[in-house]
């Protein structure tokens, strides 16, 4: 058993994003990771980084950024419910994503296309994903 502890101790990022659910795969994890879409106490990071219980992340995926405390270590991928419980999102993280998708779909709701997009949709589209990225 303190095998076990041992090696829950000392997991790579990359594995905890995994097994967090963040990612789908470990292949995707580590790309993110090195395409830095990841970072650890507010540096970029390679994927075989411990991370400790305490640190805070920032993980980027698709259009979504979130910032998590680690509160536990795992190097198993279990179901969501049991995944959820390895990290807490900040509430100022919460807001933002809230706050970043009202204004996605406010901004969807006045393009639509029918098929190809016309030239002032393709702008307001771009528009629309620039002003996402804040």
């Amino acid at each position: 058993m303190a095998q076990k502890q041992e090696e829950d101790d000392k997991v790579r990022l990359d594995k905890w994003l995994w097994a967090a659910r963040f990612y789908k795969t470990r292949a995707l994890a580590k790309a993110a990771i090195e395409s830095g879409k990841v970072h650890c106490r507010g540096e970029r990071c390679k994927p075989g980084k411990e991370p400790r219980v305490g640190d805070e992340l920032q993980i980027r995926v698709g259009l979504e950024e979130r910032t998590v405390e680690v509160k536990a270590l795992s190097v198993v991928r279990r179901g969501a419910p049991e995944a959820q419980t390895l990290y807490a999102e900040t509430e100022q993280s919460i807001a933002k994503r809230e706050n970043a998708a009202a204004l996605r779909k406010a901004g969807a709701m006045g393009i639509t296309t029918d098929g190809k997009p016309t030239k002032k949709q393709r702008r307001q589209l771009h528009q629309l994903h620039d002003v996402s990225d804040l």
